[in-house]
């Protein structure tokens, strides 16, 4: 029989599994702000009412991604109001996922009560790129406001995102939660989704096929766990951390090559015979665009999953002298969410070993300062709205 403590507890839990929905949404929601450049205010906002196709989620958890602070600090790539983000009531956040609370006109896909997971971006519907698929190269990006509105959506890019208590979302970005996943494994979907659009793109199927990622962080090591889902062999992941690497040895790299002991093309050429078939580079530097060239087959395909901070020189000859096709992604594009939810419900592999911290939402700049500097080894920071201690423990 369950302790008064575990009676507590969960009936602590469904309390806040069930505030907040249907005839309890209030009317204000507290939201972070950004106001000036790395500064974030706590502030009360009204909460957003749901249109057509659109549903009213509570967020129930939030994980920070890079690019966040990113926004923070420079504010691309967010786009308010046609310009950067600051001192314009935006509330950034993107990984997040929650529960429904309210729903909008002829929405019937979900019912309050339900918890779902979001992509990004829903784009504007209409434009050449989004009739393609290809949302997330929407050529409408940022056009949502005034006369400029075409109906572009991107919740903590170009509307408001998940660092609050309510979010607007379109249907088409939601994905449902299995009951057995947790709060904070569903944000990682959109990390995970990433990696699986990167290999949408290099060819989807890759089985037998030899991968190889560059850079363990949260994205490089779920594609290291997708790759390794989808049957490629082998899979080698390339990292200078090695508490990272360890992590991308348990999601299934079947090499590990830390470029500080050896060198990366040498090795990469030495297990695979002529090159790898497909290279993920999830760093993003001058040396590892170089480094993708260079240790790829010919006939190959290379993903480049992260954003340089500055232009870069490479290699261009010998990308096509050897026939090397180059990719270029952004987000999770082309529904690769629900693809990635799938392989995660079957447990194919454990997102979870990337999230390292959690702090409650009142504790945000803390979280980003974990995240920003690695404190303690932190590789994917969670806020949780239902989190009420502080100390940054999983």
């Amino acid at each position: 029989m369950p302790d008064d403590l575990s009676r507590n507890q969960n009936a602590h839990s469904a309390k806040t599994r069930t505030a907040g929905l249907g005839e309890q949404v209030p009317e204000t929601m507290q939201a972070w702000v950004l106001g000036d450049p790395g500064e974030l205010t706590l502030r009360d906002k009204p909460v957003p009412t749901p249109g057509r196709a659109e549903v009213l989620v509570r967020v129930d958890a939030v994980a920070i991604c890079a690019t966040d602070l990113e926004i923070l600090q420079y504010g691309t790539p967010a786009m308010i109001e046609g310009g950067k983000p600051f001192n314009k009531n935006f509330t950034p956040g993107h990984e997040y996922m929650g529960t429904v609370a309210a729903l909008g006109p002829g929405v019937d896909q979900f019912a309050v009560g339900d918890r779902v997971t979001v992509e990004v971006h829903a784009g504007c519907g209409q434009c050449k790129r989004c009739r393609m698929g290809m949302y997330t190269s929407c050529h409408n990006y940022g056009q949502n406001y005034g006369d400029h509105d075409k109906g572009h959506r991107a919740n903590g890019f170009t509307t408001d995102g998940g660092f609050a208590q309510y979010v607007v979302n379109n249907v088409n970005t939601m994905i449902p939660v299995p009951d057995a996943m947790s709060d904070e494994e569903a944000t990682l979907v959109v990390t995970a989704g990433t990696s699986m659009y990167g290999m949408t793109e290099l060819g989807g199927l890759v089985a037998g096929e030899s991968v190889v990622v560059i850079g363990p962080g949260p994205i490089g090591l779920l594609a290291v766990a997708v790759a390794k889902s989808l049957g490629a062999s082998p899979v080698i992941l390339i990292g200078t951390r090695d508490s990272r690497n360890e992590i991308g040895r348990k999601l299934g790299a079947d090499y590990i090559i830390n470029p500080k002991n050896e060198d990366a093309v040498a090795r990469v050429k030495e297990l695979t015979g002529k090159g790898a078939d497909y290279v993920v580079d999830c760093a993003g530097n001058e040396t590892t665009v170089n480094q993708s060239v260079h240790m790829t087959n010919r006939g190959g395909r290379i993903c480049l999953a992260a954003f340089p901070k500055s232009a870069v020189n490479f290699d261009l000859g010998a990308l096509a002298v050897n026939n090397i096709y180059l990719y270029g992604i952004r987000g999770e594009g082309r529904s690769a969410t629900h693809r990635a939810m799938a392989f995660m419900a079957e447990r194919r592999f454990d997102a979870g070993l990337v999230h390292s911290h959690t702090f409650p939402m009142d504790e945000l700049p803390t979280a980003l300062k974990y995240a920003a500097e690695r404190i303690d080894d932190a590789l994917k920071v969670v806020v949780s709205m239902h989190k009420t201690t502080s100390g940054g423990d999983k």
